[in-house]
Parts: structure tokens; sequence; C-alpha cells
């Protein structure tokens, strides 16, 4: 093992403070030029290390999804951890480390927190984006009050300490020093894998991959091609090749890894138009998201939560039952269907995972998502790409049918929730808000009028009072509900770089003796036209589309 050096901190003086970091927000989001500028990178860790519990003494988890600028944001990270005492940072060969498997070390290792690399479904390289994202001590991402704390010390931020230090090369397991801060270089893969045996019947599901039953992944060049290519390839047999894009690249192959149909069009042609698989999968940039076909059919997300814990008690690890549910509020009400029949709780909480932890650290829910492609349970604390594509290989392990017989069998019984999400990206930052704050001024009078030939039950601005630390958290959405629950809601995303994005969620409900087979855009075309109209969107914005449809 090598022996401790004796390096030293030094202290780097700022000429003014940093002031990019968000209130509320539990990381940095920007262009990866932004971060390579001097002490761009170093002003926000060395604001999480001063306001982190248990920096001095403890062990911090650090990895990222390989976009351009990971492994010298790791370098970075290492030599200021050093220098505030940190006692051990375990990271990963070539520092390659999904969402999820980092929450997973975290708990695993008792970790005081994590520090997460990436930008998530932004595409990446040097003219791309990147992130830097806290994790607490439970897997989750950071509260609102540690990223406040954060937020704070960077407004007066003046210095920060780092250790001079050769670069650590990443590209085989081993342990280094800075310092007498040990360093433990891991396979990324192997905690994560083993908690996926831990909870799927992975015999189970070898035996369908292994009777013609075909399986196309899409890693988009992002992180989930090493985790793939071990789960489906090695261990449950499927041919090589089924992991598609399956090596990390620095700008993901020129791939944008947001997992829709707009992004993943090699994938798409293959389930939907040529029909060559009986299941396809893909999953983002730092692997917490997914999005699943079968032959011919594209699940909406929404569609998914529900039939996962419709069908949980098929999961060895869930074969006991739920706590309860929780979802988005923008996610469509098909999971709250599906908890009233179970006879279980079913939460409605703000977007954001962090949300969730705390209802999951409560036991008050198993399982979880939002619509944006994310789906999890308490086994971390965060959403899971790949478990979410293991769960629905296990229930079609179990059934024996096609993804598409499974969809019009849970329809029959649920009923189903008509459910599309319009995006326009990119839209001039002042545009957007103006869109937005119309819409919200009108909120209040729009109670009882006429809304696509039905009245308008309510309409606001949604809030959330946490059932388990009462905190209140307000304004995270536009809702406009029809007296048949039918649902509008608008929202402006914080996840571009680039000008705003206006995310436009409609849905609709009907009964499982209904019409369960139309083409969403057509069930929805009346409430797309109408919030068109009011909001003119398009007017407003000059977009003739959304940027993607979901």
């Amino acid at each position: 093992m090598p022996e401790k050096s004796e390096s030293n901190p030094v202290t780097v003086h700022l000429s003014q403070p940093f002031t990019d970091q968000k209130p509320g927000t539990s990381g940095l989001r920007k262009s990866s030029k932004q971060f390579q500028e001097k002490n761009y990178l170093e002003s926000f860790i060395e604001a999480t290390l001063r306001t982190l519990q248990g920096v001095s003494g403890g062990t911090l988890i650090v990895g990222g999804d390989g976009r351009y600028g990971n492994l010298r944001a790791i370098d970075i990270i290492l030599r200021m951890a050093a220098a505030h005492g940190v006692s051990k940072v375990i990271t990963t060969t070539n520092g390659i480390l999904s969402t999820p498997a980092a929450s997973n070390l975290i708990r695993r290792n008792n970790a005081i927190g994590g520090i997460i690399l990436s930008a998530s479904h932004n595409p990446g390289g040097e003219n791309g984006d990147f992130g830097v994202k806290i994790n607490a001590d439970n897997g989750g991402p950071a509260s609102e009050s540690l990223t406040n704390s954060i937020y704070s010390c960077t407004k007066k931020l003046m210095n920060y300490k780092i250790i001079e230090n050769s670069t650590i090369s990443l590209d085989k397991s081993g342990t280094y020093y800075i310092g007498a801060m040990i360093i433990e270089i891991i396979d990324g893969v192997d905690d994560y894998i083993q908690l996926m045996q831990d909870i799927f019947d992975f015999d189970r599901i070898r035996d369908l991959i292994k009777d013609e039953f075909s399986i196309a992944f899409d890693a988009l060049n992002a992180v989930t091609g090493p985790y793939a290519k071990r789960l489906f390839e090695d261990l449950l047999g499927a041919p090589n090749g089924t992991v598609r894009n399956g090596i990390p690249k620095e700008d993901f192959g020129g791939c944008h890894p947001d997992p829709n149909l707009t992004y993943a069009p090699e994938l798409s042609n293959l389930l939907l138009k040529s029909k060559s698989f009986s299941f396809g999968a893909a999953c983002d940039g730092d692997g917490d998201r997914n999005m699943i076909l079968g032959k011919g059919c594209f699940v909406n997300p929404s569609d998914s939560l529900a039939i996962l814990a419709a069908n949980a008690s098929i999961v060895p690890a869930y074969s006991d039952g739920l706590f309860g549910v929780a979802r988005s509020m923008p996610t469509s009400a098909a999971v709250d269907v599906v908890a009233q029949k179970l006879g279980i709780d079913c939460f409605e909480t703000p977007t954001g995972w962090k949300y969730f932890g705390n209802l999951l650290d409560a036991k008050r829910i198993t399982i979880c998502g939002e619509e944006s492609f994310g789906t999890g349970s308490n086994h971390v604390r965060e959403k899971d790409g790949l478990w979410a594509v293991l769960f629905w290989l296990q229930i079609l392990a179990q059934k024996r049918c096609s993804v598409s017989d499974l969809m019009r069998q849970h329809w029959s019984e649920y009923g189903r929730h008509y459910y599309s999400r319009h995006d326009y990206e990119e839209i001039p930052t002042q545009i957007a808000n103006s869109v937005y704050r119309s819409m919200e001024d009108r909120l209040p009078k729009l109670s009882g009028e006429s809304f696509a030939g039905q009245q308008i039950r309510f309409a606001d601005n949604f809030s959330y009072k946490d059932p388990i630390d009462n905190s209140i958290t307000q304004s995270q959405g536009l809702r406009i509900v029809l007296e048949d629950n039918s649902r509008v809601i608008l929202r402006l995303s914080g996840t571009g770089t680039k000008g705003a994005t206006l995310r436009v969620y409609l849905e609709r409900f009907v009964h499982s003796n209904g019409k369960l087979n139309q083409d969403p855009q057509l069930a929805l075309e009346d409430l797309i036209n109408e919030i068109d109209s009011l909001a003119q969107i398009k007017l407003k914005t000059g977009f003739t589309k959304p940027t993607v449809i979901t």
C-alpha cells in the first residue's frame, strides 16, 4: 500500500465571491466551458465541503457519468477533500459511477454524502454541459436546508483550500493517499450488481431471455453501458451486442443522452417501426432515467410506474407488499388508481427526488416515480434506470406475455390515463417567463370557466406540505383541473443551460369500459388546442410545434 504523503494544504484567494448556484438546488449545472474557468469548480466544492456535516474524518463518495471534464473534476475534488480533512474518498475506475450506484455506495459505506459529476440527460463534450450534484448521507439529493446553506456560503466565499499533488490515475482499482486521506478506487459496477441480485430473481429473467425473447438496450454512450453489459450479456445470457452504444464517451458519441422517442431514434425504429425485438430500453447520461418499449409499443412513464406498483409482488424484494407509493404532481394519476385498489397510501409531491426521500426514509412508501422517465424504490434514494428495466423483465418473465399485452391487461382492469408531455426547449428566458407569468396571473379567474367542453373545477399553483417534516414547498406548477379530473399543467424547467424549457402536461382518464386504444395525441387533442389558445404558447414563442413530445 502506498505510504501517506506529507502534502500540506494551500489557500487560494478569490477576487470575488462565487454567485452561480441557485438557492434550493442540489447542485450546479452549467456549460462545460464555464466549469473549465479558473477557480469555478473549486469555489462550489469549497462551499460544499465547508457546509456538509462530518467532513473532517468522514468518508465521501465521488464519481460521474464520464462526460468531458469528469476526470479533471475528480482530481480537484480529491485534493480539496484531503485539504479539508476527509478521512477516505471512494471513487471508481475511470471515474465512471451512475447516480443510483453512487446512492448505493453512500448507504453501504455510511458515507457523509457524495459528489456526483453529471449534467444528467444534457448533451456532453467540450461544447456541452457539465454538472455537480451533492447527495446527503441517506444517499439521496441534498435537502433544501443543506443546499441553501451551501448557497449562503458561496455568497461570502473568498478563498478555498487545496493540496498540490500529482494526479492519481483512475485506470485500475487500488488504494492511494493524498496527505493522510485514503483514496480507494473500486470497480463501480460490482456493488450495484450485487444490489440488483438481492432484489430480482435473475434465474427467472435468464429463462425468459433464453426463450427467444430478444432485447435491445441503448446506453447512449453514457454511464450505464458497463453496468448493462455486465447485467444483460454476462449474467442474464443476452447475446453480445444486446447493449448498443455501450462505451461511455466524453461527448456521448454525439448522442443526446435523454431516453425518449426523439433522442433515442435508433432504438425507437427497432421497436416501433421494424419491430425487430421483443423488448427495448434506454437510460440517460447518469443512469437514473429509463425508457421502456415493446414490439410496436411505447410505454408512457406514468403508465410504467402504475404497472410496476400493480405487479410489485412478482419481484422477490417486494413480495410482502408495499408501504405505499408516490408520484410527482405532473405525473399522471394512473398509480393512484392502483394504490386505491391495493389499499395503500399514495402521495403527490413536487418534482424532485428529495421529496420522495423523506417518505422512503420514514417507510411511508416503497415505490415512487416521475413522468420524466424516472422510477425508483427504497433500495436507494435516487431514481434508477436499470432497476426499472429489470423490474419490467421480471414481470414479463412471470406473465410470459408481450409488453403491449401487459399494457392492455392493465388498462382493462384499471382504466387508461391518456397522458402526454409537450416540451418547448431553449425558449428565450424572457419569453418563457412571460408565457408562464401571464398564465399564473389568470389562474384565480379560471375556476368555473369552460375549458375543452368542460367546466374548470379549480386552477392553482401547486403547493405541498411534507407529511414527515411539515415543511411547505410552494409554486410548483400551474394546474387546471376539469370536472372529470382531466388536467393540464404548465411548468418551467431548470434542467437546461440554454434559455428555458416550458413543459405542458396533458391528462385524460378513460374508464376500463371506454376507448382504450386511441392515439394519445388524438385523445388529448382538445386539451392541447385549448391550452395553446389560452396561454398563447405558439404565438408568443414562435414555435410551430413542441421540441419533444412524450
